[in-house]
C-alpha cells in the first residue's frame, strides 16, 4: 500500500525542496489536455502505490499477465503502462525504455502524479511515498554470479551524469566509495564523475532471500561504456579488469546495467522507496551470454517470469 506522511521523506538536507505554495509553470510540468502527465499519459488516480519498472515495453504485458484485474492501460513512445490488482493490492507496471535519461523522465513524472495537485500546480501538503522496483537484465562481473542468477542492487554506481544536475547529489551519495573507486580506477579527468548511491533498505529486505546482494554499475551505453569492443577501441582497455578487482568495505562490483543509479538516487531525493533486481543474461568474465533468455521466459525457477512473480508476491507483504 502507498505510504502517506505528514512530512516528506527527503534526504536530511532536502526538506526545503518541497516547494510548498509554489505554482509550477506549464513549461516545467506539462499536463496533457486530457489531464494526464506529458510522457507517461497517466492521470494521478491511475497510479498505484506499488510500481514495477521494466525496460522492454513488451514485458509490460508479461507482468500485467500476473494481475487479477487490469483497470487502466496506455502507451506513448517507449512508455507502456498498465494498472491493476495482484492478490488484492494495486500495482502499476511501466516500461521505461533504455537508459538513465528515461529514468529521469519516469521518476519525475511518477512523483508528480503522486505529490503534485494538477489543478493548482502546487505540491500537496502530505507526501505520498511510492514503492518502486525495477526488474531488468544484466551482465555479471564476478565469477560467483552465474547466468540465470538474480542480483539485487543494494548499491548502484552511476557512470551516467543524471544525478549531478540535481541539488543534493552529495547527500544521496556514498563519498567513501566514490573516492576509493576513483583512486583504484585512476579515473580520467575527462570521464563522467561516478557516484555511488544506496537503494531502499525496506524493499531490499523483501528480496534478499532469493537474490545475490550486488553493487551494480549503471552505464551510459551498452557497448563502450560497459567495456565492450566491437570496432572502436576503448579509452581505457583495462577498465573492466580494474572494475572486477575493485573492493571497498567488503563490497565488490557485481554487474552492469543501465538504469539503477538514477532510480536509486532520484528516489532518495524525492522520498520514495526504490530498488533494482536483475536477471543475469551475460557473464562478462567468461564472455558468454544467454541470447535466448526470452524464449525461456515461461520456464520454472531462474527465469524472468519467476523473478517477476517473486517480486510481485513479496510486495504484497507491505
Amino acid at each position: 500500500m502507498p505510504i502517506v506522511n505528514s512530512q516528506p521523506l527527503f534526504c536530511s538536507n532536502f526538506a526545503n525542496y518541497q516547494f510548498v505554495n509554489r505554482m509550477i509553470p506549464a513549461s516545467e510540468l506539462i499536463i496533457n489536455p486530457d489531464g494526464s502527465i506529458f510522457h507517461l499519459h497517466m492521470k494521478p488516480e491511475q497510479l498505484a502505490g506499488n510500481v514495477i519498472l521494466v525496460g522492454d515495453p513488451g514485458r509490460v504485458e508479461i507482468v500485467s499477465g500476473f494481475f487479477d484485474t487490469v483497470t487502466h492501460s496506455s502507451h506513448d513512445r517507449e512508455f507502456v503502462r498498465s494498472t491493476g490488482t495482484y492478490k488484492g493490492q494495486r500495482f502499476t507496471v511501466l516500461s521505461t525504455g533504455i537508459g538513465t535519461d528515461n529514468i529521469d523522465i519516469v521518476m519525475t513524472e511518477l512523483d508528480a502524479l503522486a505529490n503534485i495537485d494538477f489543478a493548482t500546480r502546487e505540491v500537496k501538503p502530505q507526501h505520498r511515498t511510492l514503492n518502486i522496483v525495477r526488474i531488468g537484465t544484466s551482465g555479471s562481473m564476478q565469477e560467483h554470479i552465474a547466468l540465470g542468477n538474480y542480483v539485487l542492487s543494494t548499491v548502484s554506481v552511476g557512470f551516467d551524469n543524471t544525478l549531478c544536475f540535481y541539488a543534493g547529489r552529495e547527500t544521496a551519495g556514498l563519498p567513501g566509495f566514490e573516492e576509493a573507486f576513483i583512486r583504484h580506477m585512476q579515473w580520467g579527468r575527462k570521464m563522467p564523475y561516478p557516484y555511488f548511491v544506496k537503494s531502499s533498505d525496506k524493499l531490499n529486505r523483501l528480496f534478499k532471500d532469493f537474490t545475490i546482494e550486488g553493487m551494480t554499475i549503471s552505464a551510459s551505453g551498452f557497448y563502450g561504456p560497459q567495456g565492450r569492443v566491437v570496432r572502436l577501441p576503448l579509452a581505457d582497455p583495462g577498465m573492466n579488469a580494474k572494475i572486477t578487482a575493485f573492493e571497498h568495505d567488503g563490497r565488490v562490483i557485481t554487474n552492469y546495467e543501465m538504469e539503477s543509479s538514477a532510480l536509486a538516487g532520484l528516489a532518495a531525493l524525492l522520498g520514495h522507496e526504490a530498488t533494482t533486481v536483475c536477471y543475469i543474461i551475460a557473464d562478462r568474465k567468461a564472455q558468454t551470454a544467454d541470447s535466448g533468455y526470452k524464449q525461456s521466459e515461461t520456464a520454472g525457477r531462474h527465469s524472468i517470469n519467476h523473478l517477476i512473480e517473486s517480486v510481485l508476491t513479496r510486495l504484497t507483504a507491505l
